[in-house]
């Protein structure tokens, strides 16, 4: 009798000792995602550069953040172009785009894992920003391909110059505004901070060079998936 209860004993502590791991195991997950402030996402909306625009676009962020277990108010890290009116001659009418760092708050930002990434806007655009194949995270927490990987997905779509402001290269820098499938071509960077040589572009985070495409298939020929970077701006 006294060894079965023992051994009953032991049984019951070591049930609620996993207990206890498990609880803290989601208490931690839970945290991190409540942490979380950027990631790159998952998976994009599959209708090419088409994203719905940036309200389409945020949706997702948001969408993605949610199922992650995030509360957070989220903006995808994308501009829109400029807009020339040329119709009715000299002087042109000038719409001004929006730009992608106008968009995400002034943080700091944490991966899906809690690594900074980022201070603020000025760090964030500079040479010390913490973007790369180790913490350009998705919203769970995963690596994204790098340029080595099969398939190939550094490619992140961003329609913005090195600083994050909307281009003025000319041209369709954005997916006709992020509602064009077809027709079109988008700035992305290189999450890896990889590309065919070392330039400055090559190993831009977030403006490397132009898409071959807008459509879900002209992606992969560049290297990318129709991903994008996602800030929480609350």
């Amino acid at each position: 009798m006294p060894n079965i209860a023992i051994r009953t004993t032991f049984t019951a502590a070591l049930a609620l000792s996993t207990c206890i791991i498990i609880a803290s195991g989601s208490a931690q997950s839970a945290a991190d995602s409540e942490k979380m402030s950027f990631f790159i996402t998952s998976s994009g909306p599959g209708n090419g550069g088409d994203l719905g625009g940036l309200e389409g676009a945020d949706a997702h962020c948001t969408g993605l953040a949610k199922a992650a277990g995030s509360s957070k108010k989220w903006a995808a890290y994308l501009s829109t172009s400029m807009i020339i009116d040329r119709s009715n001659g000299r002087p042109y009418g000038i719409t001004d785009g929006i730009s992608a760092r106008d968009r995400i708050g002034n943080g700091p930002w944490h991966n899906a894992k809690g690594v900074l990434i980022a201070k603020n806007l000025e760090e964030l655009h500079s040479a010390n920003a913490n973007i790369n194949k180790e913490t350009g995270l998705d919203e769970n927490g995963n690596t994204v391909n790098s340029r080595t990987e099969k398939p190939n997905k550094h490619d992140i779509l961003t329609g913005s110059d090195s600083n994050g402001y909307f281009s003025t290269a000319g041209g369709d820098t954005t997916c006709k505004n992020w509602t064009s499938s077809g027709d079109g071509s988008a700035i992305v960077g290189h999450h890896d901070r990889a590309g065919l040589n070392s330039s400055r572009n090559m190993v831009s985070w977030n403006s490397s060079h132009g898409s071959a495409g807008c459509g879900e298939a002209d992606f992969p020929r560049t290297g990318g998936a129709g991903l994008f970077y996602c800030f929480a701006v609350e």
